[in-house]
C-alpha cells in the first residue's frame, strides 16, 4: 500500500493510527540483544512529547541540533524534530578532538538555536563549550507532554532537515531537503525494491547518513513495514554480526557501500559462514 502524504508527520500519523501496535523500529545494543522496540503508536507519542518541548522553545522553522548515538532515541528525536515544524540537523557526537571541527563548523553553518541530546551525550560534551544552544535531554522527557503538542501548519515544500556531508575531504557541506523531496525519493525506493508492508529492512549504516536515515529509518516507514537496526561499530567489530541478524530476523532488504562487502570476505570465518 502506497500511502500519499504532503508531509512526514501526515505520514507517522497515518502509521499510528492504522497500525499503532506494530513494531517499527527495533534495536541491537551490541548488534545482536535486542532493546526495547518502538511501536508506530509509542514513536508518535514519543515525537509529539519532543515536538511540544521544542514548540515551548520557539523552534519552528529553526534548525535543532540533533547529537545522538545510534539507536531508537534518535528516531524519536528527528521525528520530534519535524512534529515541531523544525529543521532536523542531524550530526553524530564526536568521538575524539579530531572530529570537533566537524561539529563546529556544521553549528556555525546551520545557526541551531537549540540541540536535541541523550544525557549521557550531554555529560561527555563537557570539554566543548556548547552553552550558546539550548540543550534538551529527551531521554528524560516525560510523554505525557504529547499531549501539549499542537499540528504545525506544514506544506510539501517545508523544510524536513539539513543533511550534511561527511567532512572528510572538505569542511561540511549541508544540501536543504524538503518533505516532497523526501517523500518523492521514498516513492522511488520503494519502487525499486518493491517493499511492502511486509518487508522488513535491517541496516547498520549511520542514521545521520542519508543511505541510513533515508533507506533504513524513512524507507521502512513509508512503506509501514520494520526496521531492524545495529550500530556501525557492531558490524566493524564483528561483521558476521550483520549477516546473522539478516538470517536472524529474516530480512528482506539490507545493504552497504563496497567495503562492507570485503569486509565480511576477510573477516568472517569459514565455521562462521
Amino acid at each position: 500500500m502506497t500511502l500519499e502524504h504532503k508531509t512526514l508527520i501526515e505520514l507517522l500519523h497515518a502509521r499510528a493510527g492504522s497500525q499503532p501496535d506494530k513494531n517499527a523500529y527495533t534495536f541491537l545494543l551490541d548488534g545482536e540483544t535486542e532493546e526495547a522496540g518502538l511501536t508506530y503508536g509509542e514513536l508518535d507519542q514519543r515525537a509529539r512529547a519532543i515536538g511540544a518541548r521544542l514548540q515551548s522553545l520557539g523552534a519552528k522553522d529553526q534548525p535543532v541540533l540533533l547529537l545522538y548515538p545510534p539507536g531508537l532515541e534518535y528516531i524519536a528525536a528527528f521525528f520530534g524534530s519535524l512534529y515541531a515544524g523544525a529543521i532536523a540537523v542531524p550530526v553524530y557526537p564526536p568521538a575524539s578532538r579530531r572530529s570537533i571541527p566537524r561539529l563546529w563548523s556544521i553549528i556555525k553553518d546551520a545557526r541551531p538555536r537549540v540541540a536535541l541530546a541523550t544525557e549521557r551525550i550531554l555529560s561527555n560534551l563537557g570539554q566543548i563549550d556548547l552553552s550558546a544552544l539550548q540543550w534538551v535531554s529527551t531521554d528524560n522527557l516525560d510523554v505525557s507532554e504529547a499531549t501539549q503538542w499542537r499540528q504545525e501548519k506544514l506544506t510539501s515544500n517545508s523544510l524536513a532537515f539539513i543533511q550534511y556531508t561527511s567532512g572528510s575531504t572538505a569542511t561540511p557541506k549541508g544540501v536543504v531537503l524538503t518533505h516532497d523531496n523526501l517523500l518523492e525519493n521514498q516513492r522511488m525506493i520503494q519502487t525499486a525494491f518493491g517493499q511492502t508492508e511486509q518487508s522488513i529492512i535491517l541496516g547498520w549504516l549511520p542514521l545521520y547518513h542519508d543511505m541510513g536515515l533515508i533507506g533504513n529509518v524513512l524507507q521502512s516507514m513509508y512503506c509501514g513495514a520494520r526496521c531492524v537496526l545495529m550500530s556501525p561499530l557492531s558490524f566493524l567489530q564483528r561483521p558476521a554480526r550483520w549477516l546473522h541478524a539478516i538470517t536472524r530476523y529474516q530480512a528482506t532488504t539490507s545493504g552497504g557501500p563496497n567495503f562492507a562487502y570485503d569486509l565480511c570476505v576477510r573477516k568472517i570465518r569459514a565455521e562462521e559462514r
